[in-house]
């Protein structure tokens, strides 16, 4: 028995129009002993359906291996284009927010795998500590096993157990967008390999003194009951009060009066500090004052970090519960005493009549004690930022702590310079500004976390002969020592990632070939906790930046302008709107309008506008492959093929442009005009009247190409239309081509078409004149082609010699032609001409009053104020087209 494979598709000399998509699906015809499988090769589907090709499509990315760059079908030897992708925690799910993220880094991904690098994308995901403690505490609760007792061996391992069971959901969610990262190199902050690049780092900056132990001001969740780092605190304008408090003098000559919005820690107050340039104050410096409810007596102190516009200029100082009291006592050598503590309770030290209450009822008591002894002068509404922990959104009590904390002056030295001398560049560029100023004024910073889930401090105790010894090691010294409870800071493990996941602290094949990484994508708004500290860290552990740029995108809004919330009803799940519009819609909807830095708007109308994008090519796509497939190189033969292979041409460098500057916005919005507008518009309607299959491909193939990065999923599925069995993710970027370059100048003249067309259907519109109304006109190169002017423009035009002269007809010039058309319709089209000018011209007149309003300018959103002026720019250019 024989088999025999035929592949049925459209015959050389079929008229029919068909074609075929390639499935991997076989018919068994039993022919006497010769088995017959047919390779069927259907057409396109009238409509793209994303969900009958999205999950299919990513299955053959993965199997293909092509995300790996060492299994590229390109030299090994090729320039590395490297992405790390930062880790989402795994607790979370994928929002907008990540969408961006990924979808923008995918793209260049894509784009620098088609121009032949040896593209990767590094994924992985963050062990998330205080958020992951917190959901796997829940669970116990819910259980009614109390952690503490559970012990920490215990509670690590239902730690990973959930990790094990939960963590990989955003994995697979990231996957639905498209994301074509190295899924073989996969990391987790807790992996082994990356566990010791944290001891590692941990110990080196140790042993070179930039890692100290001490007591400073830390940010405590009492509810977590952990410190917490910058990044996790919120602050919120909240409604509260300011109170007005007399400080008598300890003489009883006079007193002053401070201003303060937490009066219970009046309590733990060491001293009253003015500016000493404050003429109010500067003859009480030196002196003593009472302090309310208490028998101490605390100095008054003169200090140039005071802010004299603040309150009355004086005010209370409290070393143990303030960052900037903590710095003011450290120089004036004062007291620091805890009143309130790890519980969120006031302290002993806070007197027996308060002590063991809630800081809210502590105020309370305070303030009505401060006005029964005469000592509250007033109290004012007063709208104030409080301090909440981003997990629990538990108030932040700042507390005194003997903590482990980094030197981050040095290390942000380097961070500066590296900038400075340009071997980093920050997209958009005043973020440089920002990253200056904060690295510049840089505090300690805090590392340890008083929970069990990260990692452990590489920190060792022992005692030996009533003294406490102290060791950091990445092993355990010996059987007497004890390993410190503390785990280390998140951002510690994350300021390592560009090279931890390419194998530091070993020297690898990896981290030779892809270090420094090419760019690094993030929001704007972690530019200071998370892009500084990898500069930092790489720059002094490798003595290299960990990448060359950093593209920092803005924020995703709802449709009012307004952060996204789902307990609002105004979030959006990318993974459900997709189920809807299509992957592709949503990535386009992400970053076509969306510039780096900027915050912007995002909504469903939005997305559903580029799905019909997506159907949009899906059609041409049909289209052109009803048409026989063309043998050989495309043959400009028309006008029109001239014109769309040069305007091509411009495509391809302007987009190549763009993506090597990092503005995708514009890349793909000259896609989506050129595909639309030029190609779908004009085109493909001219080559209705003068078909020419090989420029038609030639085009489609080009377009695919350059839209993959945008729409993977579309395109692939239309590459396996136009090359079955090949993968557009791995064909070659487009190159200009001198040949179509060279047809600019004779495919000029179709734009004098373009606008003598666009000029008769305008006229047609105002005008009330049906298609099939005669209209003569006055042939001129290059409209010596009636049929194509016909129809464009879908007006009955008939070439003439000579124009009439007759009182019936005016003579009218629409673009670059004299036309003779019936005098009622030119009659009819200049009175609606006029009307409309004048409309204009007073919208014009509007938009510019309300534009010189210094009021609305100064206190409207950037974004209502920006929509006018595009407003106004639109109109005028409306009322030069008329």
């Amino acid at each position: 028995m024989v088999a025999i494979v035929l592949s049925l598709s459209k015959d050389e000399g079929d008229k029919s129009g068909g074609t075929a998509l390639r499935i991997r699906k076989h018919g068994v015809l039993n022919l006497s002993a010769t088995l017959v499988i047919i390779d069927f090769m259907p057409e396109l589907p009238k409509t793209y359906n994303p969900k009958e090709f999205e999950q299919e499509i990513y299955r053959r990315w993965e199997a293909s291996g092509y995300f790996n760059p060492d299994k590229l079908p390109f030299s090994k030897r090729r320039k590395p284009f490297v992405i790390s992708m930062p880790p989402p925690n795994i607790t979370g799910e994928l929002h907008t927010g990540h969408a961006l993220g990924f979808t923008i880094q995918d793209a260049f991904v894509r784009y620098h795998r088609m121009r032949g690098h040896a593209a990767l994308w590094i994924p992985g995901t963050d062990h998330a500590a205080i958020a992951t403690q917190v959901v796997v505490e829940r669970e116990l609760k819910k259980e009614g096993i109390d952690r503490q007792k559970l012990g920490r061996e215990k509670f690590l391992e239902r730690v990973w157990n959930w990790k094990e069971q939960y963590g990989g959901r955003i994995v697979e969610q990231t996957k639905r967008l498209g994301a074509s990262a190295d899924w073989s190199r996969e990391h987790f902050t807790m992996d082994k390999d990356l566990t010791l690049a944290v001891q590692t780092a941990f110990k080196r900056l140790y042993d070179d003194g930039l890692i100290y132990r001490g007591e400073r001001i830390i940010n405590w969740c009492p509810d977590c009951q952990t410190g917490v780092s910058d990044l996790e605190v919120d602050h919120e304008d909240t409604p509260g009060k300011l109170w007005h408090i007399r400080y008598t003098l300890s003489d009883s000559s006079t007193s002053l009066v401070v201003a303060t919005t937490r009066p219970e820690t009046l309590l733990g107050d060491t001293a009253v500090a003015v500016h000493p340039s404050d003429e109010r104050f500067s003859h009480l410096v030196g002196k003593t004052v009472k302090l309310p409810l208490t028998d101490r007596e605390i100095p008054i102190v003169a200090d140039d970090r005071i802010d004299r516009a603040f309150g009355t200029g004086a005010v209370k100082v409290t070393p143990a519960h303030d960052a900037l009291d903590f710095d003011i006592g450290k120089t004036h050598n004062l007291p620091s005493m805890q009143v309130i503590g790890l519980d969120g309770k006031m302290t002993a030290a806070a007197g027996t009549r308060f002590a063991g209450l809630s800081t809210t009822e502590a105020r309370k008591q305070v303030v009505e004690a401060l006005r029964n002894d005469g000592d509250l002068v007033k109290e004012e509404d007063y709208i104030h930022a409080v301090a909440l922990c981003s997990r629990s959104r538990t108030p932040i009590e700042p507390l005194v702590s003997l903590q482990w904390f980094v030197k981050m002056k040095p290390l942000a030295e380097k961070a500066i310079k590296a900038v400075r001398k340009g071997k980093i560049s920050i997209l958009p560029e005043r973020f440089k500004k920002t990253y200056f100023q904060w690295l510049e004024n840089i505090r300690d910073w805090n590392i340890s976390r008083q929970i069990w889930w990260g990692h452990r401090l590489p920190v060792w105790y022992r005692t030996v002969d009533g003294k406490q010894e102290v060791k950091v090691s990445t092993t355990k010294p010996g059987p007497t020592w004890t390993q410190d409870e503390d785990t280390l800071d998140t951002w510690f493990s994350s300021g390592l990632w560009t090279f931890s996941t390419l194998g530091w602290p070993k020297r690898t094949g990896d981290l030779k070939r892809f270090h420094p990484t090419s760019l690094m994508v993030t929001g704007w708004d972690i530019l200071f906790f998370w892009v500084t500290r990898m500069v930092m860290f790489s720059e002094y552990l490798l003595k290299e930046v960990p990448f060359t740029n950093v593209y920092l995108h803005g924020l995703v809004l709802d449709k009012d302008g307004k952060k996204m919330s789902k307990s609002k009803g105004t979030g959006i799940d990318p993974l459900l709107i997709a189920d809807q519009y299509g992957m592709d819609a949503v990535r386009l909807s992400l970053v076509l309008g969306n510039a780096p830095g900027q915050d912007f708007r995002l909504y469903e109308k939005k997305i559903e506008g580029y799905r019909n994008f997506a159907n949009k090519l899906w059609n041409i796509a049909r289209y052109i492959l009803a048409h026989q497939r063309p043998k050989g190189k495309a043959v400009a033969t028309t006008v029109a093929d001239r014109w769309i292979l040069s305007r091509l041409n411009d495509v391809v460098i302007d987009v190549t442009k763009h993506f090597e500057n990092f503005d995708l916005s514009t890349s793909g919005q000259l896609l989506y005009d050129f595909v639309w507008h030029d190609f779908a518009d004009w085109y493909l309607e001219a080559a209705k009247v003068h078909p020419n299959s090989g420029v038609l491909y030639d085009v489609l193939d080009t377009i695919v190409r350059l839209l993959h990065p945008f729409m993977p999923f579309v395109t692939e599925a239309l590459w396996d239309a136009l090359r079955p069995g090949e993968m557009v993710m791995i064909a070659a970027w487009p190159k200009p081509s001198r040949s179509w370059a060279g047809l600019q100048k004779s495919g000029a003249a179709f734009t004098t078409i373009q606008e003598t067309v666009t000029a008769l259907r305008n006229f047609r519109t105002h005008s009330g004149m049906l298609a099939t109304t005669p209209c003569h006109y006055v042939p001129v190169a290059p409209y010596d082609d009636d049929a194509l002017l016909r129809t464009l423009s879908g007006v009955a035009v008939t070439p003439t010699t000579r124009l009439t002269v007759d009182s019936r007809y005016a003579e009218i010039r629409l673009g670059h032609v004299r036309f003779q058309i019936e005098r009622t319709y030119a009659d009819r089209f200049d009175a609606w001409r006029l009307k409309e000018r004048a409309a204009l011209e007073g919208y014009i007149m509007a938009l510019k009053r309300k534009l010189s309003d210094e009021s609305f300018v100064a206190h409207a959103p950037s974004s209502v104020v920006n929509e006018e002026r595009e407003k106004l720019v639109d109109t005028e250019k409306r009322l030069l087209e008329i």
